[in-house]
């Protein structure tokens, strides 16, 4: 188009000094022979014109028109072939956004964002993925996932994202700097979201937590973790992988939360046959003051507030869920 558009201008041009030399006309009517000779329009004063005008026209007609041929066919191309898809794909991304609600933001489309995307999806979780990468964006884009070009360090991308109706959002960024700035920005537009952030050196935790981060993720020191447990506890590092992995689908630690009024509390972990009728193993129960009991016993009652981890088959613990009328 841009082509089309300095050829079509020169061609004018060109054509409204040659009409004023040759033809001995005004600028305005110069302009006018122009304007009516390159639109096809046409005129009746051809045969009374000198040969080397009536030359010069034709010479007007086949540029000019050709020129603005292609400047439209330009257009059309942009329009058929992309344009409007980009332009409506747009809107299709932004009300699918609009519409979400107690969803997770994943700031950094990298290696730990695109995992991290991939499991939500996984889990089929909600989320938006921002990153001001195009090449990211485009990736992320062509996973079928919602995202946002753009910097995750301003209001207006994070209030894009609807951060005020999300529910946690992740700071996956390898900038430690851009992490605290991300949460500090997000804490100060939503009190009440969660923040998890990650972080490559250890004095940077301190400032994520001032910032206001729920939980600081280090990668480095996991990974330690993990090597240490494959050297000195292989098997254990092994079902800890298996259960982990997005692509094992048979083995999943899940987490229920009991609301008041499910039938689960006042009953005891006996009393639910967790692992003789749904063989799920109740690994551990976490209580309304976030204190944790660790294999609970058969004894144990379920509150109000308990968070119960299982552990089995992803199908076994959707049958426990909807036994007890435990929504995801």
């Amino acid at each position: 188009m841009r082509n089309g558009l300095i050829v079509l201008g020169v061609v004018f041009a060109v054509a409204v000094i040659g009409f004023r030399i040759l033809g001995d006309y005004d600028w305005v009517t110069a302009l006018w022979m122009t304007a009516i000779t390159i639109s096809s329009v046409g005129f009746s004063e051809t045969t009374d014109s000198p040969p080397s005008l009536q030359l010069f026209t034709i010479g007007v007609i086949v540029f000019g028109m050709s020129a603005a041929a292609y400047t439209f066919g330009g257009f059309v191309q942009m329009v058929l072939e992309g344009e409007l898809e980009i332009l409506l794909g747009h809107r299709r991304m932004t009300r699918g956004i609009e519409n979400l609600s107690g969803h997770v933001i994943v700031c950094g489309f990298g290696r730990i964002g695109e995992v991290l995307s991939t499991d939500l999806k996984h889990s089929r979780r909600d989320f938006v993925v921002i990153d001001t990468d195009s090449e990211r964006f485009e990736a992320a884009k062509s996973q079928g996932f919602l995202c946002i070009c753009g910097d995750a360090t301003s209001d207006e991308i994070l209030l894009e994202a609807g951060i005020e109706r999300a529910k946690t959002l992740v700071s996956a960024l390898p900038s430690d700097a851009d992490n605290v700035f991300i949460t500090l920005t997000a804490r100060t537009l939503c009190p009440s979201i969660q923040i998890f952030s990650r972080a490559e050196h250890p004095t940077t935790e301190r400032k994520l937590i001032q910032a206001g981060a729920s939980k600081v993720i280090m990668p480095a020191i996991i990974g330690a973790h993990q090597l240490e447990r494959l050297i000195s506890r292989p098997s254990t590092a092994h079902l800890i992988e298996l259960v982990s992995q997005s692509d094992f689908f048979d083995v999943e630690l899940d987490e229920i939360t009991l609301p008041e009024n499910c039938k689960l509390v006042g009953v005891t972990v006996s009393a639910t046959e967790a692992h003789r009728k749904h063989r799920l193993l109740v690994v551990a129960v976490k209580q309304a003051d976030a204190s944790m009991i660790f294999n609970p016993g058969a004894e144990y009652v379920f509150k109000a507030g308990d968070i119960a981890i299982v552990m089995g088959r992803a199908e076994d613990i959707q049958r426990f869920r909807d036994a007890f009328e435990l929504l995801i």
